[in-house]
């Protein structure tokens, strides 16, 4: 059933639990890492032809039930007007944080085809690829997440910049906020006509806020995107890591499927938010480290949790890590078929 991961975002009957992977493709892959060694990040994101090997690339080793774009939530900041660029060893650097009310009035909003039309014309080429055979999945960052980037010029742990621009440039923020969620919602609609089957937002960093910040400050912007691209008929995955105290919210700002990190069970996420929605989740990333034993039986309790819900899709509850052995990835998505097969 070539369709079980879009049947169970639609909360359908499925023959057995899909399963796909955050960061399936990537630096734990040798057939990523040889392709690394000619070409950046980057580079291979504006590169139609190389996008479309390294998204190929875990569907053909481990028959995962959707393939992911390659690509990277920042790729809109570029044409906004904040170049980026990945530094050896530290992630992304932003040239020229945003750091005043100004900086903010300079971002442009851009359609999808000014800047992005790489990414459209790898989509295409991937579903050509793919028809028939597996869907795929396109995505974007959220706002916050974004304009955390935005802000710190980087990767931050406690966000100190952003939540003091936050709080301290309230108007500021909030024509920050609108004009990335504009951008993210023409992006993730643009990818749904070149092909996407499905869209997954990622609100990576979101779970660093309060709850009464995220309904206020957060929330309306979420739902300006994800309210506008529900409509456009394919399923929307919402999803963010640590996330217990903002799921409730995060089901209000909009999403078919609710991605569960590991910090919080299937079980007590069906309990809060109902049956309107699917879930997508949550092994703990780290237990793909762990002895078979020990993996297999969390997997199995996940899977126990999730015939419970309206609808599943096993996942971890972020990406892979670098460290993991693709043949654990290819021996978990066997287990998971052959444990769930109904």
């Amino acid at each position: 059933m070539w369709d079980r991961f879009l049947r169970a975002c639609r909360r359908e009957p499925v023959d057995r639990t899909p399963v796909w992977f955050m960061r399936q493709a990537g630096r734990y892959m040798q057939e990523y890492r040889d392709i690394r060694k000619e070409h950046t990040l980057l580079e291979i994101c504006r590169n139609a032809e190389l996008c479309t090997e390294v998204t190929l690339q875990p569907v053909k080793a481990h028959r995962v039930d959707a393939a992911i774009l390659f690509s990277d939530i920042l790729l809109p900041l570029e044409p906004m007007g904040a170049p980026f660029e990945f530094a050896q060893g530290e992630g992304p650097v932003v040239h020229q944080p945003i750091r005043t009310p100004e900086d903010v009035d300079r971002l442009r909003v851009i359609e999808a085809e000014d800047g992005l039309d790489y990414v459209l014309r790898a989509i295409r080429m991937i579903r050509r690829e793919l028809d028939g055979k597996t869907p795929l999945i396109g995505f974007a960052g959220a706002p916050f997440t974004l304009a955390s980037y935005l802000i710190e010029g980087g990767k931050s742990s406690q966000y100190v910049l952003t939540k003091q621009f936050m709080y301290s440039e309230p108007e500021a923020w909030d024509r920050l906020m609108g004009k990335l969620a504009e951008v993210v919602r023409r992006y993730l609609l643009a990818q749904i006509e070149a092909g996407a089957q499905a869209v997954q937002l990622f609100d990576s960093w979101v779970g660093s806020l309060a709850p009464e910040d995220y309904q206020t400050r957060i929330l309306p912007h979420v739902a300006h995107i994800l309210k506008s691209v529900e409509k456009a008929g394919v399923p929307v995955i919402h999803f963010g890591t640590g996330t217990t105290s903002l799921l409730e919210l995060q089901k209000e700002a909009g999403g078919n499927v609710i991605g569960i990190d590991f910090r919080t069970t299937l079980t007590e996420a069906h309990r809060r938010l109902g049956n309107d929605v699917a879930y997508q989740g949550n092994l703990e990333p780290m237990l793909l480290l762990a002895p078979w034993d020990l993996l297999k039986q969390r997997t199995s309790s996940i899977l126990e949790e999730g015939k419970k819900l309206p609808g599943h899709i096993f996942n971890l509850g972020h990406g892979i890590v670098p460290q993991v052995d693709p043949n654990v990835v290819t021996r978990l998505v066997e287990f998971i078929h052959e444990t769930s097969f109904r």
